[in-house]
């Protein structure tokens, strides 16, 4: 045989024998593991724009908000998570208090607003939604609403309200209320509305409960009516949403969380996840999105909503502070859970 085409028959064979053990190796790479609480197809479409950036691999473990952080907490310094991301924030407070988030660096940190990230440094927002009361057109005008979420207790709306109590969204409203007026405060307001509201379980049936006309109003986060609307307009046609102002407890904007935990072998890699979340690239992806949430990053702006983010009036709260442990016992002493 010519040598020239055994030494290439030998280095095809190689490549032959070779290849399953490449393969191997690649599939023997680690991942990134992120505990994810953030809605998964959000997560699903930002992960591969992540790995094509910088060729990191990503593991997605998903669930609740405090269905995770109860894991990482009874996981300790053994959870295989690197990266927590949550919807709301009380479950990163929980995390955050349990003393398993490492620092993270000034140059991600500075890139969101002092206001959406704890001053603890040890995690940051990345994206926001804001709290709304979705009222129906045709049975009440928006000039007779509430000029509080507060009020929404008082006997006038006996039967009138409604929301979803069982949710991670609406108890990270009842943390600001709780952060912003106290305990006793807290626990006349979720007495009042309940004598007052009807119970659905998820704020989309909230939605189309308001839209029917079942009910005349409902407290849900903004991206909710906004999704319908953009979609088909199916249950929010009848139906609209209404800004609390000055920074009423009504007007709170919640903040999704991202932060390291110190007890990753990945500390490297998952600096570059979150970093990717807050730089300009992945906020783009993120308000590109089905999403509809607000991004954080100043320099992205989500287009096609009611109100741009730059308007609205939200109060002051320090995101650590909202705390969900006493938020689930009051809610619990009043019967919601």
């Amino acid at each position: 045989m010519n040598d020239k085409l055994l030494r290439a028959g030998l280095g095809v064979a190689a490549l032959t024998l070779l290849s399953p053990l490449l393969a191997a190796c690649s599939e023997d790479e680690p991942k990134l593991v992120v505990y994810n609480a953030q809605h998964e197809p959000l997560l699903k479409e930002l992960a591969p724009e992540f790995t094509e950036e910088t060729g990191i691999e990503v593991e997605l473990r998903n669930g609740k908000d405090l269905e995770m952080s109860n894991q990482i907490v009874a996981e300790g310094k053994a959870s295989p998570a690197d990266v927590f991301l949550t919807e709301n924030s009380p479950a990163m407070s929980q995390v955050e208090a349990a003393g398993l988030f490492d620092e993270l660096p000034a140059g991600i940190l500075d890139v969101i607003p002092e206001q959406y990230r704890p001053v603890s440094g040890l995690w940051t927002g990345f994206v926001a939604r804001s709290t709304v009361l979705v009222y129906n057109t045709e049975q009440v005008q928006e000039a007779d609403l509430p000029a509080s979420l507060l009020d929404l207790a008082k006997p006038e709306w006996k039967d009138r309200i409604s929301f979803s109590p069982t949710g991670a969204d609406f108890q990270a409203i009842v943390a600001a209320v709780l952060e912003l007026e106290g305990e006793e405060a807290t626990k006349a307001w979720l007495e009042g509305i309940k004598a007052n509201g009807k119970v659905y379980d998820g704020n989309n049936l909230v939605l189309e409960a308001v839209d029917s006309g079942e009910v005349e109003v409902g407290i849900v986060y903004h991206y909710y009516w906004e999704r319908d609307r953009k979609e088909n307009g199916d249950v929010s046609d009848q139906s609209a949403q209404h800004y609390f102002t000055g920074g009423d407890p009504g007007a709170f904007v919640s903040v999704s969380g991202a932060g390291i935990l110190k007890s990753s072998d990945m500390k490297a890699e998952a600096r570059k996840f979150v970093e990717f979340l807050v730089e300009k690239k992945g906020q783009q992806v993120l308000a590109d999105s089905y999403a509809l949430e607000y991004p954080l990053n100043p320099e992205v702006e989500l287009d096609g909503v009611t109100k741009p983010f730059s308007e609205l009036q939200p109060p002051q709260v320090n995101v650590s502070d909202l705390d969900a442990e006493t938020v689930v016992d009051l809610m619990t002493e009043v019967g919601f859970l």
